[in-house]
């Protein structure tokens, strides 16, 4: 009898990851990724390794992450989504799975990823956006929002994104193509601003760095144009500050194949 081909998961996976230090497995770390294998390996001992699209970064957060795995284990989409969740710390959720291709790699498969950051505007902590908004003072007003969202609009199309990412980051090829990068007031709530980038690839720190220097320019602090000169320049000093981690969230990643049998079937 002829056994049925292989199949690889796919997760869609959310979390919150303040206590957590980023999605890669680390080494005596609490990480995204190694809370995903024990969970996934006490229901199938032989998955050995899970393939993440985006190495978010600690203190980072997702409402999209996608995760793909070779289980040997037979099971329908709704019991991975199910019986995973129950080894699963109250931070992280499985959102959907679907089947795909035996070997699938997220990351191989990005047609684009969106990022969204929030700046919280308010001269007082709110408990309900702590660890989810970058607080700030002032920016209320209309001239402040414009030069942020000019300042945001340079930093769009193909650049050498060199001066916008960590010392520890060693790749060699640092262009990067961004689709949009906006700057807009959150419509449920105006203290709020949403800072969104959408892009096929990101550098250790980059959309951080990106928002801390579109603040300083809209505060002042530094000359309107600095994502372009930075950018020409490839000096880490041109740009702004890194913004916290605290108000970063991976929002989607859409991929060439979205897989079959998904469950459940929208999310």
């Amino acid at each position: 009898m002829t056994e049925p081909a292989r199949t690889a998961v796919l997760l869609t996976v959310a979390y919150d990851g303040s206590p957590f230090a980023g999605f890669v497995v680390q080494p005596e770390q609490r990480t995204i990724a190694g809370e995903l294998l024990g969970a996934l390996q006490a229901l199938d001992p032989t998955i050995r390794h899970i393939r993440g699209a985006s190495r978010t970064d600690s203190g980072v957060h997702a409402r999209g992450q996608r995760v793909a795995f070779d289980p040997d284990l037979q099971m329908p989409m709704r019991g991975w989504v199910l019986a995973t969740s129950r080894h699963l710390p109250k931070e992280i959720s499985i959102r959907r799975a679907a089947r795909v291709p035996s070997g699938f790699n997220p990351r191989h498969d990005n047609l684009g990823k969106h990022y969204r950051y929030l700046l919280l505007r308010d001269l007082a902590r709110d408990p309900f956006l702590e660890g989810r908004a970058w607080r700030i003072e002032g920016m209320r007003d209309p001239d402040i929002l414009a030069r942020a969202s000019a300042e945001a609009a340079l930093a769009v199309g193909t650049h050498d994104f060199t001066a916008f990412r960590t010392a520890a980051d060693l790749r060699e090829n640092t262009v990067r193509t961004l689709h949009s990068v906006t700057v807009t007031e959150d419509p449920g709530d105006p203290r709020l601003l949403r800072v969104d980038v959408k892009g096929t690839a990101f550098m250790h720190n980059m959309i951080r760095i990106l928002v801390g220097t579109i603040v300083e320019v809209a505060k002042g602090r530094l000359e309107p144009g600095a994502i372009t000169r930075a950018i020409e320049s490839g000096k880490r000093d041109d740009a702004g500050l890194t913004a916290p981690p605290d108000g970063l969230c991976l929002e989607h990643i859409a991929l060439r194949d979205e897989g079959e049998e998904a469950w459940p079937p929208s999310v």
